[in-house]
């Protein structure tokens, strides 16, 4: 019989692992984990709210509102800003749309600000907000406003889409789908 079986190992059927294989193991858990460890990093990373040039580009921006004023970016500038990419169209966006306005309305004393981004066109935005009126102030993106939702973190182009930035003009959070009660609770802690 020879020496390199451990007894008790034969007898659950797993041999005994020598200096070579056990150095071997814990080299391959090493570059397990370091992977495991990149991987969770570059997903962290891209998921955090981050600067990006589309970001910097869309405080010089300049919409026209479903009246025909102009409403300039760099005027919203300096406070909490909670941007709503929504339309008419879409039903999850009009469900939310009385939720931003109370939320406009209970937080703008506290500096925050609203501006719904219509991906629509003029005739039938003005149509919906004489229905459903409200608080904050609304621009006119048209299908434009797709490709900067896209710029601003909106891969998919879902709508309604919704970017929080804070008082220096940066990404603090984004999120596709319908708003809730608790994001909106969650973001006015922010600001």
């Amino acid at each position: 019989m020879s020496n390199d079986h451990d007894p008790s190992s034969a007898a659950r059927g797993t041999p005994k692992i020598g200096p070579k294989g056990g150095r071997r193991r814990i080299l391959y858990a090493g570059v397990a984990t370091a992977a495991a460890l990149g991987g969770a990093s570059v997903a962290w990373w891209k998921f955090q709210p981050h600067a990006t040039a589309a970001d910097a580009a869309l405080w010089g921006l300049t919409f026209d509102t479903p009246s025909g004023e102009k409403l300039t970016m760099q005027s919203l500038r300096g406070k909490p800003l909670l941007v709503n990419f929504w339309a008419t169209w879409c039903a999850p966006c009009v469900e939310e749309m009385p939720l931003l306005d109370r939320f406009y309305r209970e937080n703008s004393g506290k500096s925050w600000q609203v501006l719904g981004l219509a991906i629509d066109q003029v005739e039938p935005v003005n149509r919906f907000l004489k229905k459903a009126p409200v608080s904050y102030p609304v621009g006119m993106a048209g299908l434009q406003g797709t490709d900067l939702g896209r710029s601003l973190g909106n891969s998919v182009g879902g709508l309604p889409f919704t970017v929080v930035f804070g008082a220096a003009g940066t990404v603090l959070h984004r999120k596709i789908g319908q708003l809730t009660a608790a994001d909106l609770q969650q973001w006015a802690a922010l600001g």
